[in-house]
């Protein structure tokens, strides 16, 4: 998954140009799926409009399989949604995906130009049900309204998840996309939960887990970790000023006087992130694979240099080709 991660010295027009280019050449590697994330009024972020984002990238290639990770439902009414989604899948058929998110805009101004409140998360396994209605045909909040295309269709649908989040993928039995962000003994909770209430679907007749993680592979474990510095500084620099900052490069990060505090999110942003030369790499996320029992996984890196995120993916590759 790419968030269109703006770099110092390139216009958000390029940085969405990268988006592009980089699924063309993931797809080269060999990769599965490509996602696009939607984030509305961030500096240093320009995926805010992953369907049309996703429609570039589908359009640029052509055997990958295109999504967005996700489309966050609050912010939406889900027959646009399905509309979207019911284009994309007549223009690229087989190919689309739906990954769809709960989170709503992170400030109140934000918010309030989108149209929703904070409660409106609240509402998202209706808004999903009433999404996949519109496909299926049997929606009820809005009788003898259709969705044109999309109703007849069956585009993949997948809940982007953080703690109970994984019981509603169960209930609606949906595939799930999680990331351990609070440490893997309570991912491996929520995992037992999600297999364990999983009702089969129209949609799924299993359960499905891709697991989300940051993932960085070089020739050394420290240009590895390298990689991962400049969106750890981002990280940094954003829960203490409230912006993210476009990406560094490495050097500059180093070269940094930061404050304790900022060192101190500076060395927690890289924790749980998995980087190392390729066999570090292939026992830790292998293990992680086979302790989870994921059936996928989605990665996200973000580095300053587009050639050595680049090597990093094709790498991955090599390792997943084994």
């Amino acid at each position: 998954m790419d968030r269109s991660r703006t770099r110092v010295g390139e216009t958000e027009a390029e940085t969405l140009r990268g988006t592009v280019r980089l699924a063309q050449q993931v797809e080269e590697l060999g990769y599965h799926r490509f996602w696009v994330s939607e984030h509305h009024s961030v500096p240093g972020v320009v995926g805010s409009a992953p369907t049309v984002l996703a429609a570039a990238v589908a359009a640029a290639t052509s055997r990958i399989r295109v999504g967005t990770g996700g489309v966050m439902l609050p912010n939406h009414q889900p027959l646009v949604v399905a509309e979207q989604f019911g284009v994309l899948e007549s223009l690229f058929p087989g190919r689309i995906d739906m990954g769809l998110g709960r989170s709503v805009g992170f400030t109140n101004g934000i918010r309030k130009a989108l149209g929703v409140e904070k409660d409106a998360t609240e509402d998202f396994s209706e808004q999903v049900q009433e999404l996949l209605g519109y496909f299926t045909g049997k929606q009820q909040n809005h009788p003898q309204v259709h969705a044109r295309p999309g109703e007849g269709m069956h585009v993949p649908a997948y809940v982007l998840a953080i703690g109970e989040g994984a019981v509603l993928a169960a209930s609606l039995g949906l595939p799930l996309v999680i990331a351990g962000i609070k440490g893997e003994a309570e991912l491996l909770g929520l995992l037992e939960r999600y297999r364990s209430a999983f009702r089969p679907s129209a949609w799924a007749s299993s359960p499905y887990v891709v697991l989300a993680a940051t993932v960085a592979v070089a020739s050394t474990s420290d240009e590895a970790k390298r990689l991962l510095l400049p969106e750890a500084w981002s990280s940094a620099y954003s829960r203490t000023r409230g912006v993210f900052p476009p990406l560094l490069p490495v050097d500059e990060v180093l070269g940094l006087d930061m404050t304790e505090k900022e060192r101190g999110i500076f060395e927690q942003s890289l924790q749980g992130q998995i980087y190392g030369t390729p066999t570090e790499v292939d026992a830790v996320l292998g293990g992680l694979v086979q302790r989870t029992g994921a059936d996928e996984v989605l990665v996200t890196t973000n580095t300053y240099d587009r050639n050595d995120l680049l090597a990093s993916y094709r790498q991955l590759a090599a390792l997943a080709a084994q």
